[in-house]
């Protein structure tokens, strides 16, 4: 986890408000510099002061050995080059051994969650969300994220596109046997 210091974050938002030429005097500008911080520290960059989420995970009792697939997991994250919104959409899908183990569905939304609320590149937060499913349930044959997203640092500046990224991590089965690939993404399209 990082460190943090309000005061601190709160004095120099307030110079670099005051060297861009913004009017401090505005009411509408009254305890902004605080209000900004608090936002980055408990909403954009959240990710960087919590601890990993707990995830639960369970015996795989009636051995399925299907994939497990959540789809349409929000994704708002921010990018580390321009501090800009990263506003998209995650899948994951793994696949449980017979007698391994599963992990409660709303963990998955947790995990994309937590690694999302950060300054961040997409291709490592695709990276990041997998290795972290993957080390859970060491015994899973198969780990798949795509990750599909509107960059705002590509619509608001520079080249002014409205664009859509998207990136993908597959291991075991998933990288290995097109069958369970062509079946991750078909359930992405349904």
């Amino acid at each position: 986890m990082t460190n943090f210091n309000k005061q601190e974050a709160i004095t120099y938002y307030t110079k670099f408000m005051q060297a861009i030429g913004l009017d401090l005097n505005d009411p509408n500008a009254k305890d902004t510099p605080e209000r900004v911080v608090k936002m980055y520290k408990n909403d954009i960059f959240k990710g960087l002061y919590e601890s990993p989420p707990k995830v639960t995970t369970f015996p795989n009792q009636n051995g399925y050995t299907g994939i497990v697939f959540q789809g349409n997991i929000t994704v708002h994250s921010v990018c580390s080059h321009h501090h800009c919104p990263i506003i998209g959409t995650a899948y994951i899908g793994y696949l449980p051994s017979k007698n391994g183990r599963v992990i409660g569905l709303s963990k998955l939304n947790r995990i994309v969650e937590y690694f999302a609320r950060r300054p961040q590149i997409q291709e490592n937060l695709t990276n990041q969300i997998h290795d972290y499913i993957d080390n859970i349930i060491k015994e899973n044959l198969g780990v798949a994220i795509f990750i599909k997203a509107k960059h705002t640092c590509v619509s608001l500046r520079g080249i002014k596109h409205d664009s859509e990224m998207k990136t993908f991590k597959l291991s075991g089965k998933f990288e290995t046997e097109t069958q369970w690939q062509n079946k991750f993404f078909e359930l992405i399209t349904i």
